[in-house]
């Protein structure tokens, strides 16, 4: 800001019809008294004045009612006085000091001294500033509060969304409408020296202060984006995302652990699992003990299984919100190209369905199926990157999950032999200058897919032997049939005679120190590790017209991504098929071995996870974007979830308790459209009124309950329900606050 202190002192004293000399400034940020302003030609910048924030404008008299004229030198000194003073919020705004930025904030409060803490501020017993701060606009009596918008900053619906249904959160509202400050964590090194717990309680006290006019979140951004960069800027991000940053956020600020005691974790010795459970919360909340962990975590039960010696490992980890998969079915559809050694088919895709937990054993045995393998053949897969293998997949324990549905599949049927083989990668490489045969060209470019051959270790190959390799591979892609089919009699009779075709193309074939290999009965030396035998094949523009490339060229995705259907209200997906499929036993991906301490080895061990404490609100992630090396996908699914009654009574493995654990639905984070340009809402129910409301930025409206339900339905917020309890809703508690503060 260019502005001056003296200029905000000035505005003030106009839109307030007061007299300068009488009149102090403070920096109110925070609705704490920071600094008193008295530096008149200060720029607001050098003040530290963020745009939004709040001034306090102090007026004092004594108590005779005659003002004081000592206002700016008795608080320069550091003196307590007993003077009764009145005291005004403003706000600061970039905008030029407007008129309009003052008068829309013209409340008064009376209070005995003018160094009033906070804490003390917000105790005081009227109240009243409590309950009139931060909002812009005419309060209208009797109006339900909480129905306050957020401006759009420019692509931050995301944030909006993400902060409608955390501040519409009763325990969340109760919370930071009272005096949280105490339980603030300034020395916590995880947390934000205090700071993000002051913005968001802040800008809470605002949404829920009486009017109508929206709320600009720009200091909660401000500081938002000091803490966690990856949110800066105005891109559209993840409401997801920014809502695991807060409320992890938010509980290392609000920590009442002052010091984290180190505790070691103890087997369980065969104790019963209630015994462990019990003993892994307590040590998690004697470390971590906040109201984000009051209100919103749980806990899971762990089980490791070893696929080698049968060792299991349970624990039991807190957990703040769930991520759900939108899982129709346990299979998974493939599609791969195989290829043959012996030239008798040309390569051929093949789509088939596997179990989406299974391993490269459950492909193959598909695959083998699918094309009819022959006893004495093998198959081998291999990914295919940059015209190249990049991995062969010939561990039959592999998961199916390590392949990404954009990865392309060469498999490569081949006869089996008695010992490990040694293979021969031949990648083939095109002229793009057309410089005929030259060998020498430096033009040569790979492209298609290579071709795989395999020979025994001990064995002797020759140039004529490594020349008919892959002419046997090449012959189904010949045009000229009458040819293709000599080839193939001279592949039944095992000869070399290959005469009638050498006159169709020429193999040009090149070692990796860019020798020529020719057809003749030089010996060539083949590496014994694996794929280390690379052969480049060189086509001329006028060979490859000669063949049908396009078996070469178009290796298809392993699944090649389409929307799916619109799903009809007749037949959506579950929101507890997806806490099903959550909670299956599945193997742990490669990345996340085990360390099995009986095998003392990594172990890519099977996991199960249960649910076995419950919070008292309930987040639940629907994961509708999935990402790739080259994609990213959005699934529009339709899912069913309950808005009333959600009961989760028989998920919970903890048997011990009685109580049914039944949910309400109270709010929902809405993703429109695209992932790049979506939008963002929040659907959320003011509880006394039992209505649901849309708050879409700056404009809120109700809706009803049936349309609350949709395929944008992103982040889902339950609220546990109490057998026989009251509603313990927020709009009560604040209408009654609102009432107390206008009598």
């Amino acid at each position: 800001m260019q502005d001056r202190v003296g200029e905000l002192h000035k505005k003030a004293c106009e839109v307030f019809d007061l007299i300068p000399d009488e009149t102090c400034i403070w920096d109110y940020y925070g609705r704490t008294r920071h600094s008193l302003m008295d530096n008149l030609e200060k720029a607001l910048d050098d003040a530290n004045i963020q745009m939004d924030q709040d001034i306090l404008v102090e007026v004092t008299s004594d108590a005779n009612g005659s003002l004081d004229g000592g206002c700016m030198g008795s608080i320069q000194e550091n003196e307590y006085f007993e003077r009764e003073s009145t005291s005004l919020i403003a706000d600061a705004s970039k905008s030029g000091l407007s008129n309009e930025n003052f008068a829309s904030n013209n409340y008064t409060s009376r209070s005995y001294s003018s160094s009033l803490t906070q804490s003390q501020y917000l105790r005081s017993s009227n109240g009243e500033l409590d309950n009139m701060h931060g909002t812009s606009g005419m309060i209208t009596r009797g109006s339900p509060l909480g129905l306050t918008g957020l401006l759009n900053l420019g692509n931050t619906c995301f944030m909006n969304s993400a902060i409608q249904c955390l501040v519409h959160t009763p325990e969340f509202a109760r919370y930071f409408r009272e005096d949280y400050h105490r339980e603030i964590n300034w020395q916590n090194p995880l947390g934000m020296v205090g700071e993000l717990a002051l913005a968001f309680g802040e800008l809470l006290r605002k949404l829920w202060a009486p009017g109508r006019t929206p709320v600009s979140p720009r200091p909660f951004k401000t500081k938002l984006s000091r803490f966690a960069p990856q949110f800066s800027g105005y891109n559209q991000h993840d409401s997801q995302e920014l809502l695991a940053f807060l409320l992890d956020g938010l509980h290392e600020d609000l920590n009442r652990v002052k010091h984290r005691p180190y505790i070691k974790s103890k087997d369980a010795d065969g104790r019963s699992d209630d015994e462990v459970a019990d003993e892994y919360w307590a040590n998690h909340i004697a470390r971590n003990n906040s109201i984000i962990v009051d209100v919103c975590q749980g806990q899971y039960k762990s089980t490791l299984v070893c696929p080698a010696c049968g060792k299991v490992s349970v624990t039991f980890d807190p957990f703040m919100y769930l991520s759900l998969p939108l899982q129709f079915t346990s299979t998974r559809s493939m599609t791969v190209m195989v290829f043959t050694f012996d030239g008798s088919t040309p390569p051929t895709p093949y789509t088939v369905i596997v179990p989406k937990q299974g391993r490269c054993r459950d492909l193959i045995q598909a695959l083998s199926n699918a094309c009819s393998l022959r006893n004495g053949e093998r198959l081998v897969i291999a990914e295919i990157r940059n015209h190249r293998i990049h991995r062969l997949l010939d561990d039959p324990v592999v998961q199916l999950s390590t392949i990404n549905d954009d990865d392309r599949l060469a498999v490569y049927r081949l006869p089996k032999m008695d010992k490990k083989p040694s293979y021969i990668q031949f990648v083939h490489r095109r002229d793009d200058l057309d410089n005929g045969s030259n060998i020498s060209s430096t033009s040569w470019k790979p492209y298609g897919v290579p071709l795989l051959a395999q020979v025994s270790r001990n064995e002797t190959v020759t140039g004529m032997h490594i020349h008919e390799m892959v002419r046997k591979m090449l012959a189904p892609m010949q045009k000229n049939q009458e040819s293709q089919h000599s080839v193939q009699s001279s592949v039944s009779t095992r000869t070399q005679t290959y005469h009638t075709d050498g006159s169709k193309f020429q193999l040009q074939l090149i070692d990796d120190s860019n020798t020529a290999i020719e057809q003749s009965n030089d010996t060539i030396r083949i590496p014994q590790s694996s794929l280390a035998a690379v052969i480049f094949v060189n086509w001329s523009k006028a060979d490859l017209k000669k063949l049908n490339i396009h078996h070469l060229e178009n290796l298809p995705e392993v699944f090649k991504y389409a929307p799916p259907a619109k799903r009809t209200r007749g037949e959506p997906l579950s929101l507890y098929a997806c806490l099903d499929a959550f909670l299956r036993e599945e193997p742990l991906v490669p990345e996340d071995m085990w360390y099995c301490p009986r095998c003392k080895e990594q172990r890519q061990a099977s996991k199960k996870l249960d649910l076995w404490r419950l919070p008292e609100v309930l987040v639940i992630h629907l994961k509708r974007f999935s990402f790739s090396r080259t994609t990213k996908q959005k699934l529009e699914t339709f899912v069913n979830f309950p808005i009333h009654d959600f009961d989760l009574t028989n998920y919970i493995a903890n048997k011990k308790s009685s109580e049914r654990q039944i949910y309400e639905l109270y709010a929902v984070s809405n993703h429109y459209g695209s992932m790049a340009s979506g939008h963002y809402t929040a659907y959320i129910k003011l509880l006394d009124e039992d209505r649901w409301y849309n708050f879409d930025d700056s404009h809120v409206s109700a809706i009803n309950e049936e349309d609350v339900k949709s395929g944008a339905a992103y982040v889902l917020f339950y609220r546990r329900v109490r057998d026989g309890a009251a509603s313990n809703g927020i709009q009560s508690y604040v209408n009654q606050n609102h009432r107390s503060s206008q009598r």
